[in-house]
């Protein structure tokens, strides 16, 4: 395996394929990068070497490095085609490109291809739409390059994937109790919920099945133990039906419902492209407007009974008085006189209204497109720190689970200052560790706080600072370093017992999903249950014979794997990939089934959809024994 990266994704992702795969991983990395090997830090010291490797004439190698005998190190400024013939591109089963800058990656995947057609490609992209045409093209490349190749038997398709998109969820969930935790795969859709007993000693509803029981701390069922760093005991996942039976007042994590999805918007993209009507008019100038209106109408009235003219002719009679377009009532009986002086009256009153509304709808329009301050009576919303591309991908979704935000920011060009404009989400554009930042933002009133800029430092102040303010508030914070996280975490909890805090590291919810890809199975995505991490992914059964020839029954392993789903397509008609949009049904009448049978028998041509750990999967794939560490 071949990791190419600048930053901690690249680093972890390289200690999970060591770590959890066992296998023999090349880490690409900037020469000032390679200074820092930290990828095995969860083991408690630092990763050996296996020997650095220079990809450039000028570069050094240093010396004393400790031997480990699943990685090693090749330093490169650029992984251009120098460094990947270095890191042995050419011989490897897979390659991981995971630059924060796209144009890196795309340039990277496309000599990689040139390189070795039967490369697996997992590429990390931003943009999705770029990421759905490269895959296109670079398969395509493949087959190319070597006609006749299968790329479905060999597995050498490319995956496009985004730590963002990974991590988002997850961090949505940890800021609202009770909310779905949310696996999108573009055409398939899982929803898993955690749910607590009605009563003690009771079970909870387990939906189609459980996932997983969560701590036995149920003050937080979303997470009591609060860093996924923390060494504390944590949740159990894919648990049989004798440990849920005996885990009376445990909450648990149920699958809940499994749907496709439509073509429609989401609902914050819908909501971002209509134009609320309400914030034309001010609320005074509406109650002047009804008042108006309602003047009219008993003018109305008023004359349909006086005159007995037909009622419309009565309204239009009025309207006409109202806008000084009628002939003078002279010859006509005293009531007349009366309404026609009332409705000029009347007329007079709606002029300075519809000018005043001309000017308010005018600069409503005008600052449609300028970010909106939070409203005075805000409350009971989630104050959203750090609209960059994590950020920005957490308000998409907390706007989509349609949850009140408030977003603060320092910089006004940030990636998701524009989707917090269409979306019409109040932003504060402002340094949070300023005095009157979080003030403005309505922190004291606020449900959670979620800080997520890229400085450690400033989400832990901006924490410190809202818990002065609020000592209950939830707070969320994005920490990269392990000992760091644990240490802030436990002693914020010390400080304050009754309240929630819980840090979240983007890399570490991102890293096995990028492993797992490079691993040659078609990655659904993963849902985060407290410190630890649950995968679906999509594998036909022929080669595994924990699952080959077993009954749905048999082949569930509590604790590492469990068969959710199957398809029940023919194998000439399935989709390559499941994460992947179908443009058309060809069997309208087939498709997943959810509802398993426990004494179904597993055929080698089967596909099914597994839940499974980390190390549960590498055991199914063969990747050696389960590591002691855990799950």
């Amino acid at each position: 395996m071949v990791v190419c990266g600048d930053d901690g994704l690249a680093r972890r992702l390289a200690g999970e394929l060591r770590d959890v795969y066992r296998e023999r991983v090349t880490l690409v990395v900037p020469e000032a990068r390679a200074q820092q090997p930290a990828v095995g830090r969860r083991s408690g010291r630092a990763l050996g070497l296996l020997g650095r490797v220079p990809a450039a004439r000028n570069s050094r190698v240093p010396r004393g490095e400790q031997v480990d005998l699943y990685l090693r190190v090749v330093e490169a400024a650029e992984p251009d085609e120098e460094a990947l013939n270095a890191a042995g591109v050419a011989g490897a089963a897979a390659l991981a490109l995971v630059y924060e800058d796209d144009e890196t990656n795309l340039r990277a995947a496309l000599v990689a291809r040139r390189l070795n057609p039967r490369l697996r490609l997992v590429i990390r992209l931003y943009n999705r739409k770029l990421g759905q045409h490269l895959e296109e093209l670079l398969d395509q490349a493949a087959i190319i390059a070597e006609p006749g190749l299968d790329l479905r038997e060999l597995d050498a398709s490319t995956t496009v994937l985004s730590d963002a998109d990974t991590a988002a969820p997850a961090l949505a969930a940890s800021a609202v109790v009770g909310t779905s935790k949310i696996v999108q795969a573009d055409g398939l859709l899982l929803r898993a919920v955690e749910r607590m007993p009605q009563g003690r000693g009771e079970v909870a509803d387990p939906g189609l099945c459980t996932l997983a029981l969560l701590s036995a701390t149920t003050g937080d069922p979303a997470g009591a133990e609060g860093s996924e760093h923390s060494g504390e005991r944590g949740p159990q996942l894919l648990p049989d039906d004798r440990a849920v039976a005996a885990a009376t007042g445990r909450g648990i994590v149920a699958l809940e419902a499994v749907s496709h999805l439509g073509s429609a918007g989401s609902p914050g993209r819908l909501a971002g492209a209509a134009f609320p009507v309400a914030s034309l008019f001010s609320r005074r100038l509406r109650w002047s407007l009804a008042g108006i209106v309602g003047a009219v109408a008993a003018l109305a009235v008023a004359s349909w009974i006086t005159t007995g003219d037909h009622p419309l002719h009565a309204a239009y009679i009025t309207l006409l008085d109202i806008f000084a377009i009628n002939d003078p009532a002279v010859d006509e009986p005293p009531e007349r006189k009366t309404l026609q002086i009332l409705a000029g009256f009347v007329g007079l009153l709606l002029l300075p209204v519809l000018v005043a509304a001309a000017l308010e709808g005018l600069g409503a329009f005008r600052t449609a497109t300028t970010l909106r301050r939070p409203p005075r009576r805000t409350s009971d919303h989630v104050v959203l720190l750090g609209l960059g591309k994590i950020g920005a991908r957490v308000l998409s979704r907390l706007r989509e689970l349609e949850i009140p935000v408030v977003c603060v920011e320092s910089d006004p060009e940030a990636r998701g200052i524009e989707l917090a404009r269409r979306l019409r989400v109040p932003v504060v554009l402002g340094d949070v560790t300023e005095e009157g930042v979080l003030e403005a933002a309505r922190v004291s009133r606020a449900h959670a706080l979620l800080a997520l800029t890229s400085a450690d430092i400033t989400n832990l102040e901006a924490a410190l600072y809202a818990r002065a303010v609020r000592p209950d508030l939830r707070v969320v914070m994005r920490l990269y370093e392990d000992d760091f996280a644990t240490a802030v975490y436990r002693t914020l909890r010390a400080a304050h017992p009754g309240a929630l805090t819980r840090s979240r590291s983007v890399t570490h919810l991102a890293a096995p999903a990028f492993a797992g890809a490079m691993m040659g199975r078609q990655v659904l995505g993963a849902i985060p249950v407290e410190r630890r991490v649950l995968l679906f992914a999509a594998l036909v059964v022929a080669g595994h014979p924990q699952l080959e020839g077993r009954t749905i029954a048999e082949s569930f392993r509590p604790g590492a794997w469990r068969v959710i789903a199957l398809d029940t397509c023919a194998p000439e008609d399935r989709r390559p990939d499941l994460a992947a949009t179908p443009e058309e049904t060809r069997v309208p009448d087939a498709g997943l089934v959810w509802d398993l049978h426990p004494g179904y028998v597993l055929k080698a041509q089967d596909r099914v959809v597994v839940a499974a750990t980390r190390t549960g999967l590498a055991e199914l794939l063969g990747r050696g024994t389960v590591p002691a560490s855990g799950t």
